[in-house]
């Protein structure tokens, strides 16, 4: 039997999306209504996905949006789907957007909002306090790469540069690290 070859979208719907993004560079606004009901719902979620905010997941779909409206040939179809390249992007915006913010609070001090579901309450509480517990287990520099890696945001070559450490050293500390975490959570 001969492979069937998949391609990730419909030809029709490659040559309809260059036809908006070309009517979107002659400037007709309808076009843009149209990428909006065909993409908004994948921009946004992409981005909501990353920043865990809804007021600021539709700042970036807006950001995209207009990114796009003012520069349309920043768009290649060559390099791939439209609605890859706009997914992309905002997952790029929301990560920008994270990296902005600036903790308000201590690892410690992190308050968790739960529903009435008690049952669920003491679980997540249990959880917390088991991630509190290895993490205060670790050794200073390999509890701050992780702080750094998932509560900010920051990438293994921004962590790198910003403690000085060379970029293995930080891999492998992010590494053990995780292995701990799950070797107390799978026991």
């Amino acid at each position: 039997m001969e492979p069937l070859e998949q391609s990730p979208m419909p030809r029709d719907q490659a040559c309809d999306d260059m036809r908006l993004v070309a009517r979107i560079r002659a400037g007709d606004q309808q076009a843009m209504s149209e990428l909006y009901d065909r993409y908004a719902g994948v921009i946004y979620a992409v981005a909501l996905r990353v920043l865990q905010d809804t007021a600021a997941a539709e700042d970036v779909l807006q950001d995209v949006l207009m990114q796009l409206w003012r520069s349309p040939d920043a768009f290649d179809a060559s390099r791939g789907s439209l609605a890859a390249w706009l997914a992309v992007i905002s997952r790029h915006r929301a990560i920008d957007r994270l990296r902005r913010r600036h903790p308000e609070t201590d690892l410690e001090d992190c308050v968790i909002a739960s529903g009435p579901d008690l049952r669920e309450e003491a679980e997540r509480s249990l959880v917390i306090d088991q991630v509190r517990a290895v993490l205060a287990e670790m050794n200073p520099n390999q509890r701050t790469v992780l702080e750094l890696a998932f509560f900010q945001g920051l990438t293994h070559s921004e962590i790198a540069e910003k403690t000085g450490e060379p970029l293995g050293t930080i891999k492998t500390r992010i590494r053990t690290g995780l292995q701990r975490l799950r070797a107390r959570f799978a026991g």
